[in-house]
């Protein structure tokens, strides 16, 4: 009795051991080919992003304008929207919206370019204006002397033609002026943004509604739902404010500079408001800029340097008070990304890319966030995919 009950007991001892070695053979198998999955796509990952940059900056005149066009209309999401709960048909909201971001755009031409192309002109005669300005300072720096001096002898020393006459340029005095004057694939880039606005906000409505209808599931749609409308909220709110905050600070800017008696103070409010919406570079080529200017104007050290002293004071109470107090609340960015966002974006794409950057950012963010952020630590480390803990694991 005993012989006959023990010989099915090792019978079934033997088939659990087989059927264990086959299960461990099996999951090491499967650790190996998840394993060279997940190097293939880091490898693959790894190309793309260092690919992608290169591929941007080598297609600037198609990416750079339809990133352009895209942003500038998902900025205008709100006015379209408000405009279509009016009643007014999509194609003729998109048209008003078209209208009002070109007059925006006319009124900054007609206020900044203008007054900075002459200012431009005149810097060549005022070489010798700064040098008498900063010679207090000057006598403490001799190599900023050493330098004024030989910017001098350049200028003097540029060639002249004898029996040639001066050429005097006309600057432009409105978008369509300066549209006029520049090169064929400018004017080919410009109408192609201008279109790629129209058609996003004419079809924005049928868009986003098919969009959501499309998803499998009804909670599947609503988070479709909920993260367009987070994204135009989040880039539309950020833009109106800081536009907000722009310009306010330019007016201000410009009653102040009109106060000390410089020369075409809507001018430097209005560019100081630009480059305002490039954080931390733009304040301070705003600042170089207003020293330039008013040491071109004024022969007095002190006021000189006076308009570059009052942009500096009014900057600080923005960016630690007023910035953080109306944009805070609503966003919170990392200023680690932003300085990394201004860094790709302005390489890629020059200043226009500086422009962009942080907008830019709230909706790369923005999309992240709903779609999950990809957890890189956990995806090299936690999980094994490059190391040898799953497999010890196995063989141990």
């Amino acid at each position: 009795m005993d012989a006959r009950t023990e010989a099915p007991s090792a019978e079934k001892g033997g088939a659990a051991a087989q059927i264990e070695e086959l299960a461990h053979e099996n999951a090491e198998i499967a650790y190996r080919r998840d394993r060279l999955l997940s190097s293939l796509v880091l490898m693959a990952g790894i190309g793309l992003v260092l690919a992608l940059p290169f591929a941007l900056q080598a297609g600037a005149e198609f990416f750079l304008p339809v990133t352009a066009a895209l942003v500038i209309a998902i900025a205008l999401v709100p006015l379209l929207e408000w405009l279509e709960r009016q009643r007014v048909p999509s194609s003729l909201a998109a048209l008003a919206c078209i209208a009002v971001f070109l007059g925006i755009a006319n009124a900054a031409i007609a206020a900044i370019v203008v007054p900075a192309t002459a200012w431009i002109e005149l810097l060549p005669q005022r070489i010798s204006r700064i040098r008498t300005t900063l010679k207090p300072l000057v006598e403490l720096y001799t190599s900023l002397d050493r330098f004024i001096n030989e910017t001098m002898r350049t200028v003097e020393r540029a060639p002249r033609v004898p029996g040639t006459r001066a050429v005097t340029v006309e600057t432009p005095n409105s978008l369509l002026e300066l549209v006029a004057t520049s090169a064929p694939h400018a004017l080919l880039q410009m109408f192609f943004a201008l279109l790629v606005i129209y058609f996003f906000l004419s079809g924005w409505t049928r868009m986003r509604t098919q969009t959501i209808t499309s998803r499998a599931s009804f909670s599947s749609a609503m988070a479709t739902a909920r993260t367009i409308q987070k994204m135009v909220d989040s880039t539309s709110a950020y833009l109106s404010t800081i536009t907000l905050v722009n310009i306010s600070l330019g007016l201000m800017l410009a009653m102040f500079l009109w106060l000390v008696e410089m020369p075409t103070p809507l001018m430097w409010g209005g560019l100081v408001a630009l480059l305002n919406y490039i954080p931390y570079l733009g304040p301070i080529a705003s600042i170089l800029l207003l020293a330039a200017g008013g040491l071109m104007t004024f022969t007095d050290t002190f006021h000189a340097l006076l308009p570059a002293a009052i942009f500096f004071g009014m900057h600080l109470i923005e960016s630690n008070l007023v910035t953080p107090t109306l944009v805070g609340r609503r966003l919170t960015i990392n200023p680690l990304l932003i300085l990394i966002a201004l860094s790709f974006f302005g390489w890629v794409w020059g200043t226009t890319g500086a422009l962009l950057a942080v907008p830019l950012l709230i909706i790369l963010k923005t999309i992240l966030e709903a779609a999950g952020k990809p957890d890189i630590a956990g995806f090299l480390f936690e999980e094994g995919t490059l190391t040898g803990q799953h497999h010890e694991d196995f063989t141990g």
